[in-house]
């Protein structure tokens, strides 16, 4: 996944402005603790990271 799509689809699911707040500030376990923002800066693969955003988010499966 492009990190131009990973980024539609958060935008899509949060709004564009709290995608953007909820990738900075919100840690999660799933991520090794660490957030959106640093999981990709780390390295994740953005289609791993958007797939723990949809499970701890409750994403629903038919916009995953």
């Amino acid at each position: 996944m492009r990190l131009t799509v990973f980024w539609q689809r958060m935008d899509e699911h949060f709004g564009a402005g709290y995608a953007e707040t909820f990738a900075r500030d919100h840690v999660m376990t799933e991520l090794g603790g660490h957030t959106v923002d640093e999981a990709l800066a780390g390295g994740w693969d953005a289609k791993d990271v958007w797939r723990v955003v949809c499970t701890v988010m409750n994403v629903p499966h038919e916009k995953r």
